[in-house]
């Protein structure tokens, strides 16, 4: 621990410090709630989400199965971008999945099989859940870093700060208190010597 002055001065700043401390302290405290919330709610989206691509993937497989034309669909799309717009949870600026830009081939109807329209629209939907993911797993990323940020914070305020503040806020006003009784105990004695001098002086 730096040594502290032990001064009114030094005690004003201690307890100003103090009370920042204390003022920020439930700030983080709410910090920390939110975003432990929003981890835990982006874990359930990633999961029900992954659910879904499971549905979906056995879907595909069973037009694969079904339809034994040798087509591959992913020659009939290109992905162009993901695209997505921005949201802010407790601070911290994150990205949110919009949409996808995919561009569709043109293809001959008359040639192509019957399910070539719902196969596409699987394995387009397919995609879109892939970048989700991505996206919500970039998001909870940045959240559990900064939830750990903070909870360093915390800590660091809860049982350094804090702790440190008041027991320096104690020494000062033991030191200064000391000095008082010491000024006062002096006057007095200051004070009776020189009445003896004049009682002296007097005889």
């Amino acid at each position: 621990m730096a040594k502290i002055r032990k001064t009114k001065n030094e005690l004003k700043a201690q307890k100003e410090a103090l009370e920042r401390y204390e003022r920020f302290l439930p700030t983080l405290e709410l910090k920390k709630a939110q975003l432990i919330a929003e981890i835990k709610k982006i874990g359930k989206e990633i999961d029900k989400i992954r659910r879904e691509m499971e549905k979906t993937e056995k879907d595909i497989q069973n037009w694969v199965a079904v339809y034994s034309e040798d087509i591959d669909l992913n020659d009939l799309f290109e992905v162009k971008d993901i695209v997505t717009g921005e949201d802010n949870i407790a601070g911290i600026d994150i990205e949110v999945f919009e949409d996808i830009d995919i561009e569709v081939e043109d293809y001959d109807y008359f040639k192509m099989p019957l399910w070539i329209d719902r196969g596409l629209e699987e394995v387009i939907e397919y995609i879109k859940y892939k970048a989700r993911i991505v996206i919500l797993e970039r998001t909870k990323e940045k959240l559990d870093r900064e939830l750990t940020i903070t909870m360093q914070r915390i800590n660091l305020f809860e049982k350094v700060k804090i702790p440190e503040t008041k027991e320096n806020i104690k020494t000062i006003q033991i030191y200064l208190d000391d000095r008082q009784t010491q000024a006062v105990v002096r006057g007095k004695i200051s004070k009776k010597k020189i009445q003896q001098k004049k009682e002296q002086a007097a005889v």
